[in-house]
């Protein structure tokens, strides 16, 4: 008699059982259920009452390319693994492609032509099957969906053994013609970095509206970290006495299972990051003020916490904040972070990115004002201060010292500039 269970992987249950193949070899194949075990379990039992769905491709019919794709993501897209930046972005990306009319037809129905012609049409753009208009998306953008088709086909080839071959091995990833405008004004630019003077002015900004901001955006400056990496920095990993930083840890938001989350940085790499006396002054200034605060609050001061939770094969970390006077569960475990409000509640990498956006419109110079831009100004301002890229690079975290350079190289200008004027040199016999 046929045998079958449930098991739940990330927030669905999926059911399996043996069928038996065109050879008569009995194996094992899982198909998606729904959020609810008790109805995942139906779909079993009414599976295995059926005795034509013990055959395969009766079933791979039964399989769309968005369960496919569910699948794939709570499979492949685990944060640790990558960065949850990346898991962002591949979600966000799912999720359109489940918009599209190709997403409800069953994988064995899937041919070359319909994914070619899908891919033409973010390529050209034009009007979705809704009425809507669909803009011609970037060549980098369409990547994402092409990475995420192919790999999603492929994990149904193997180990999953839907399906024979993947229809996305002979789709083309098209790319436009680049056109050059050869006698236009505009000067084209690298990646812009802050000068020290305006990173004053945007200190001077945030310090005046008291925004908790600024201590998350200092230690960023001075030490090129990540967003999600100063968000999940606690004081024990800061040595005051020789001047460093453990880094170990990122905090961002998980989209898909919807809570703040801590884990890795990013490709799981620890690094110590070394800090001169002005963040050195910083930082105690921040932890004196905390001590403070935790004192003339007493009881209204809140406290942050993580908790492990277990879902399929991935341990998460979730973060939570209480008030004091609340005794939490054993389960959870306190979090002394660097980067809190007044209160002392969490202050989260999205609620810095709202902040980001508003000294955009506040600060001249700032218009394009990111995060990120503090990481890349970092990197200019030791490596044109003549720091060894090799340093440089392992402060950073960065895989290859290659990365280093082509940020180096996109983001200083001056740098350039400075080095095109040592022809004049020649001329003065220097």
């Amino acid at each position: 008699m046929a045998r079958g269970s449930v098991r739940k992987k990330g927030k669905k249950w999926y059911y399996r059982f043996y069928v038996t193949d065109s050879q008569g070899n009995r194996v094992q194949r899982e198909f998606v259920g729904t959020e609810s075990k008790t109805e995942t379990e139906a779909m079993l039992r009414k599976a295995m009452t059926q005795p034509i769905m013990f055959q395969p491709e009766v079933m791979i019919c039964q399989i769309k390319l968005s369960e496919l794709l569910d699948q794939w993501r709570d499979q492949a897209l685990m944060p640790g693994m990558l960065s949850s930046g990346t898991v962002d972005t591949y979600c966000g990306v799912i999720n359109r492609i489940k918009k599209y009319p190709i997403a409800e037809m069953a994988l064995s129905r899937i041919t070359t032509d319909d994914l070619q012609h899908f891919m033409d049409h973010l390529f050209y753009g034009g009007i979705n099957a809704d009425g809507s208009f669909q803009p011609s998306l970037s060549l980098n953008y369409r990547r994402i969906f092409f990475s995420i088709l192919t790999n999603a086909l492929h994990y149904a080839v193997y180990p999953r053994g839907w399906i024979s071959s993947s229809p996305m091995q002979y789709v083309t990833l098209k790319s436009k013609e680049r056109s050059m405008d050869l006698f236009s004004e505009k000067i084209i630019s690298g990646i812009p970095v802050i000068n020290h003077e305006t990173f004053l002015q945007l200190e001077n900004y945030l310090r005046k509206k008291k925004n908790p901001a600024l201590l998350p955006i200092q230690i960023s400056y001075y030490t090129g970290l990540r967003l999600g990496e100063v968000c999940g920095l606690i004081w024990p990993d800061i040595d005051f006495s020789q001047q460093q930083i453990l880094v170990r840890r990122s905090l961002w938001y998980n989209k898909t299972r919807k809570v703040h989350e801590i884990g890795p940085t990013k490709r799981n790499k620890t690094r110590v990051v070394f800090f001169g006396d002005r963040l050195a002054d910083i930082l105690n200034a921040a932890r004196e003020k905390q001590a403070r605060q935790k004192k003339r609050l007493k009881e209204d001061i809140c406290k942050n916490y993580y908790r492990e939770v277990l879902e399929g094969n991935h341990i998460h970390y979730d973060i939570t904040t209480m008030i004091t006077g609340i005794e939490p569960e054993k389960i959870y475990h306190k979090l002394d972070l660097v980067c809190i409000r007044p209160d002392g509640s969490i202050e989260y990498p999205d609620t810095i990115g709202i902040v980001c956006r508003s000294v955009r419109t506040n600060i001249p110079g700032l218009e394009n004002f990111h995060f990120h831009q503090l990481r890349h100004t970092y990197t200019s301002n030791l490596l044109s201060k003549g720091a060894s890229p090799k340093d440089v690079q392992e402060l950073l975290g960065h895989s290859d010292v290659r990365t280093t350079m082509n940020i180096y190289a996109h983001a200083s200008d001056t740098a350039k500039r400075n080095a095109a004027k040592l022809m004049d040199s020649l001329e003065d016999g220097k």
